[in-house]
């Protein structure tokens, strides 16, 4: 899909704020309403706007610690790969998986838990748990300086 300064503009505005009424997104990019509203399902359908989510903070939900896990596999196996990602999908704590390429690690999970309790408990008995897991390394977030940057569009 070929984009223009419009869409640009819807996406960088819905980035910012999802829950922007199409008048006020059609206001704040100079189109009418109807040519606004049409680009936006276009950006949908086209998947580029993959879709719309509330930020929720997880220290109001108990959920207190955040960790960085640098994982190690055994095999580079494409099946050895798609059992880790099944698995750790299924985990609610982890919040971001991601293959990596680098010095000793495979995947970097981002993780939020409620104390030092959750995580040793998540560690042991989940992750480390997974076939082919050889090695786990963990950085603790000290203080996030921000973490939901829109992309540039």
């Amino acid at each position: 899909m070929e984009l223009d300064r419009y869409d640009r503009a819807i996406l960088a505005a819905l980035q910012r704020d999802g829950r922007t009424s199409n008048q006020e997104l059609a206001d704040r990019i100079g189109l009418s309403p109807s040519p606004c509203l049409r680009r936006v399902r276009a950006l949908e359908e086209a998947g580029l706007i993959a879709g719309y989510h509330a930020r929720v903070d997880a220290r109001k939900l108990g959920l207190s610690l955040m960790a960085l896990l640098s994982v190690s596999m055994d095999k580079h196996t494409p099946e050895r790969f798609a059992n880790f990602e099944a698995l750790v999908g299924d985990i609610p704590e982890v919040l971001e998986c991601l293959l990596i390429t680098g010095q000793k690690s495979d995947y970097q999970l981002k993780i939020a838990v409620r104390d030092m309790d959750h995580y040793q408990h998540l560690l042991l008995n989940r992750i480390t748990r997974i076939e082919g897991v050889t090695g786990v390394e963990t950085h603790f977030v000290l203080r996030r300086i921000f973490d939901h940057r829109p992309l540039p569009v």
